[in-house]
């Protein structure tokens, strides 16, 4: 039977309601043609043969198998019998995944048998902290080790001299080896905060490993990595990636270096099988091309049977990129961003996003957010609270939520100089600067109040700025000696929720 386009999107968005916490379904309004063609990739195909064809199909020849595709979906989605796979599909991070069905039995028998199924996440070394935007990831983690299964942590190293161009309109800027070790090292920090580790012979299988692709492509022999690896990929399936369409459309600069990225992410999969036997490779929505060229080539080389899992990306209800604030990222290493900034990025959340977000970023137990997702109107103040709490908890610990909530509520008071400042973010300055002044402007930039001098200027003239809860008035005015008093610290405020604390070094 035949669907017209509409009947096909009135069939997906049903199943959609009844399917309330899988991505693939709910992350639109509406079905698009885009979705529905998704690249000529059933989103739970059972043949990662079938997701890696690149012929193009008709609209008409799509539209008429989304009814059994659909219905494949809700069945599948139904059956899942592994705890990871359930709290992916109930807390909304499933996506895309091949043969999930197997992929099902396997996690179970691995279990069963008393050990783990190895998935891997990779993340490149492009700054030396990771932001909001890779906490999906590395919850994905967290719960793939919770319930019983090996995390491997890939840090790209050697992927990070090339650059990932997925998603980018120019070419990355090139790192060296010195930057990119740097950065290796501050990413390192934060997978500790949310995975355990292998620790000698004390280990558990489901104990997670961490792991830098350098050590096997920085000793490639280009010839034969040519011959073996490069015959396995067409040029015709490269270019259909949407992130090369887009570059190529815009005419905008594509290098070779770039256009080997997912031939290297794809042997990434296949060298992490043989050597620590990863049977299944996570990651964003954005990656599944590449995700599944590795699957394939896993089939290819080894005749082996590897399994591709994304999680759709994030945007926030007004269309914005998760992670980012008008401020610049939101950092997950202490060192780039105090844990108040932290909790007042999560308690600032919109109303439409609250319940989605404890879903994604905490623990909550789904019964409680049930529960929560029942506040209406100022009520949903307490949601977020609740949000920010456990958000910063799981990244920073509790131990810091006594003293954010006692900043938070004396900055509500509005008790000049009696508000906690421990938790807010700090600079150091000399006397000898003090005494010739440095201009407000400057300090609400350092502090990272404000993303720039020329928007500091503006929070200064519509009277947001205060210095110790006075109001800053002269928009190129500046700090002196004077102005500490007794003190060896002043407080500066960016509206009535930000702030941040310079000190006489």
């Amino acid at each position: 039977m035949k669907l017209s386009m509409a009947a096909a999107a009135t069939l997906a968005m049903t199943m959609a309601s009844s399917l309330r916490s899988v991505s693939a379904f709910t992350t639109s309004s509406s079905v698009s043609k885009s979705i529905l063609r998704r690249n000529n990739y059933n989103v739970f195909s059972t043949t990662s043969s079938r997701l890696f064809s690149t012929v193009e199909e008709t609209e008409e020849t799509v539209v008429e198998s989304s009814s059994s595709i659909y219905e494949t979906q809700a069945e599948q989605l139904a059956k899942i019998e592994s705890p990871f796979l359930q709290v992916m599909r109930d807390r909304g991070f499933l996506h895309q995944c091949t043969n999930i069905e197997q992929l099902d039995k396997d996690m179970m028998e691995k279990q069963k048998e008393g050990g783990a199924l190895a998935a891997y996440l990779g993340f490149d070394a492009t700054a030396d902290s990771l932001h909001v935007g890779s906490l999906l990831q590395i919850m994905i983690l967290r719960h793939l080790q919770k319930n019983g299964h090996k995390p491997i942590v890939l840090i790209g190293g050697g992927t990070s001299k090339v650059g990932d161009p997925t998603g980018k309109d120019e070419s990355r800027v090139m790192l060296n080896d010195e930057i990119i070790l740097k950065n290796t090292q501050g990413i390192s920090k934060v997978f500790e905060k949310f995975l355990i580790f292998e620790d000698g012979d004390d280990s558990a299988p489901n104990d997670a490993i961490m792991v830098n692709n350098d050590d096997w492509l920085s000793s490639i022999k280009y010839l034969e990595f040519l011959r073996d690896y490069g015959s396995q990929f067409t040029v015709n399936r490269m270019l259909s990636f949407e992130s090369v369409k887009q570059r190529l459309t815009r005419e905008a600069p594509f290098s070779f270096l770039e256009f080997n990225y997912m031939i290297l992410q794809a042997y990434d999969f296949l060298e992490l099988s043989r050597r620590y036997d990863a049977k299944l490779q996570l990651g964003g929505s954005d990656q599944w091309g590449n995700i599944v060229a590795g699957t394939e080539l896993g089939r290819r080389c080894d005749s082996t049977q590897l399994f591709g899992l994304t999680a759709p990306l994030i945007t926030t209800s007004d269309g914005k990129k998760m992670g980012k604030t008008a401020n610049g990222a939101v950092w997950l290493n202490k060192d780039r961003l105090s844990e108040y900034d932290y909790w007042q990025f999560w308690r600032n959340t919109s109303d439409e996003d609250v319940i989605r977000f404890m879903k994604l970023f905490t623990e909550i137990p789904l019964e409680e957010i049930d529960e929560l997702a029942k506040l209406k109107g100022a009520d949903i103040n307490k949601a977020k609270i609740v949000l920010a709490d456990e958000a910063t908890a799981l990244l920073h610990g509790r131990d810091c939520l006594k003293t954010i909530h006692e900043t938070v509520d004396n900055m509500f008071k509005n008790k000049a100089g009696s508000a906690s400042t421990e938790s807010l973010p700090r600079i150091f300055v000399a006397k000898t600067d003090l005494e010739e002044g440095i201009r407000f402007a400057d300090l609400f930039l350092d502090l990272k109040l404000a993303s720039s001098k020329k928007e500091a200027r503006r929070l200064i003239q519509g009277g947001g700025a205060k210095l110790n809860d006075v109001k800053i008035e002269d928009e190129v005015g500046a700090l002196t000696l004077a102005d500490f008093g007794d003190e060896k610290e002043v407080t500066l405020r960016a509206g009535k929720k930000r702030a941040g604390v310079v000190e006489i070094q």
